[in-house]
C-alpha cells in the first residue's frame, strides 16, 4: 500500500481536475460550433440537408456516449489511422456536444412565435438579419438554462474518457484509491471537486438569466 496523505490526494486530484476542466472547455467550445452550423442548415429547410443533420442528432442522441468513445478511439485504430486517449476523447465529446446542442438551440429558435419571422420577413429582412436582430436575441433567453445545463452534464460526461485510458479526475480518483485503499476519502474528494467545477456554471447561469430577464 502506497502512503497517501490527504495534501497528496488532494494535489493529484486537482492536477488531473485541469483536464477534466479542458475537455470539457474543448467538447463544449467545438460541440457550440458545429452545432451552430447544424442548426443553420436545419433553419434553412433543405430536405436532403436537413434529413441529414436529423440522422446525425439522431444517432448520437440514441447511442450511449461509452460507445461513441470506443468506436471513435477502436475504430479510427482498425482504419490505420493513431489517435491518442486525449484527441479520441476530444472528438467523441465534440461529435456528442453538438448533436444535442444543435437539438437545444434548435427547439430554442423554434419556440419564437412565428409570427416574429413573418414581420421580420414583411420589412425587407433577409434570412441572416432575421437570426440576427428578431429571432435569436429572443431565443438567446430561451436557450441559456438548458445549454448551461447541457455543459454541466459534459463536465460529468469527462468520466467516461477514463475507459479509455485518458487520465482525468475520475481515472485518477480510481487510481489512487487502488493505491492507497481509501476509496470513500478519494471518491468524497472527487465528488466534492466535480461540485466545486459545476456549481459556479449554475451560478453563472442564473446571473445570465436575470441579465436577460429570462423567463422561468
Amino acid at each position: 500500500m502506497v502512503h497517501f496523505t490527504l495534501w497528496d490526494m488532494v494535489r493529484d486530484l486537482l492536477l488531473a481536475a485541469r483536464w477534466t476542466v479542458a475537455l470539457s472547455l474543448i467538447a463544449f467550445a467545438g460541440g457550440g460550433l458545429a452545432g451552430v452550423v447544424l442548426l443553420l442548415v436545419r433553419l434553412r429547410g433543405a430536405c436532403v440537408p436537413t434529413r441529414l443533420v436529423q440522422a446525425y442528432v439522431q444517432l448520437f442522441q440514441g447511442t450511449p456516449l461509452l460507445m461513441q468513445l470506443f468506436i471513435v478511439y477502436f475504430g479510427l485504430g482498425v482504419l490505420g489511422i493513431q489517435v491518442s486517449q486525449w484527441s479520441a476523447a476530444s472528438i467523441a465529446l465534440v461529435l456528442y456536444s453538438s448533436a444535442f446542442l444543435a437539438e437545444i438551440w434548435r427547439g430554442c429558435v423554434e419556440g419564437v412565435p412565428r409570427g416574429q419571422w413573418e414581420a421580420s420577413a414583411s420589412l425587407g429582412l433577409g434570412f441572416g438579419q432575421q437570426l440576427r436582430h428578431v429571432v435569436l436575441p429572443q431565443a438567446l433567453r430561451v436557450a441559456i438554462a438548458p445549454t448551461v445545463g447541457f455543459l454541466v452534464q459534459v463536465v460529468k460526461g469527462t468520466a467516461l474518457a477514463s475507459v479509455i485510458g485518458f487520465v482525468e479526475l475520475t481515472r485518477a480518483g480510481s487510481m489512487i484509491a487502488n493505491a492507497s485503499f481509501r476509496p470513500l476519502r478519494v471518491y468524497a474528494l472527487v465528488a466534492l471537486l466535480y461540485f466545486l467545477i459545476c456549481y459556479p456554471i449554475s451560478l453563472a447561469s442564473r446571473a445570465l438569466e436575470r441579465k436577460f430577464h429570462a423567463p422561468r
